[in-house]
């Protein structure tokens, strides 16, 4: 029966970490550079929770 290698997968774990380590310095960079563009995402994101949370309450 083969093997584990979990050398491999640990590395995979790290670059997984480390991709969404720079994706969250680039949103905040981003949000930084614009926040007025960032305030109206907020606001659009929070419709779609309070919409989400009135279907599920519905089901």
């Amino acid at each position: 029966m083969a093997r584990t290698n979990f050398q491999y997968e640990k590395r995979q774990r790290e670059l997984e970490k480390k991709r969404k380590a720079e994706e969250k310095a680039k949103r905040k960079l981003e949000a930084k550079n614009s926040p007025k563009a960032e305030g109206e995402a907020a606001e659009a994101g929070e419709a779609v929770e309070v919409e989400a949370a009135a279907t599920h309450e519905q089901s």
